[in-house]
């Protein structure tokens, strides 16, 4: 199986980001975490992004608040898909979601919502899935026991109004 790799623009990120590593754990795709800033180390960031194919990546995600450059910053520098976090560090994370959504033609970047790193991992994975049948497996429990859940708290919430 290929690695997803999470790459952050600073350690402070690491309390939103830290829940795309743990869903990646519990779905046992193999990952790497990193610290690289689009402006502060662009030329490590952008050797990670175009070595990562090489390096047996098959998707990154991208973390980063404020002007948040880092996911296009690394889209620009390679072929595999990237997913954008856009973090709450300023401006109720407004700017870092228009920042993360609005790149250019020819450099495309997968966004989710703001600090939604969870998501950022669950879509890493249902790309990883594409080629991997025990991936695509695990995705479909999950969202089969998901779906399992909803419908028990419907039956507990249909109890507790009938003995209104």
């Amino acid at each position: 199986m290929k690695k997803a790799a999470i790459i952050m623009g600073s350690d402070t990120d690491w309390g939103v980001m830290k829940k795309a590593a743990i869903t990646l754990k519990e779905l046992e795709v193999p990952f790497e975490v990193h610290v690289y800033s689009a402006y502060r180390t662009p030329e490590e960031a952008g050797a990670f992004a175009e070595k990562a194919r090489e390096n047996g990546f098959g998707v990154l995600i991208a973390g980063a608040g404020m002007s948040a450059a880092l996911a296009g910053a690394l889209a620009a520098k390679t072929t595999l898909p990237v997913i954008g976090v856009p973090l709450d560090a300023d401006l109720d994370g407004m700017d870092s979601l228009l920042t993360t959504v609005m790149m250019p033609p020819g450099i495309p970047v997968a966004s989710v919502g703001i600090n939604g790193a969870k998501n950022a991992a669950l879509l890493a994975a249902q790309i990883l899935a594409v080629e991997d049948s025990t991936l695509e497996q695990k995705l479909a429990k999950q969202k089969q026991d998901m779906h399992d859940a909803v419908l028990e708290k419907d039956a507990r919430m249909q109890e507790e109004v009938k003995g209104l």
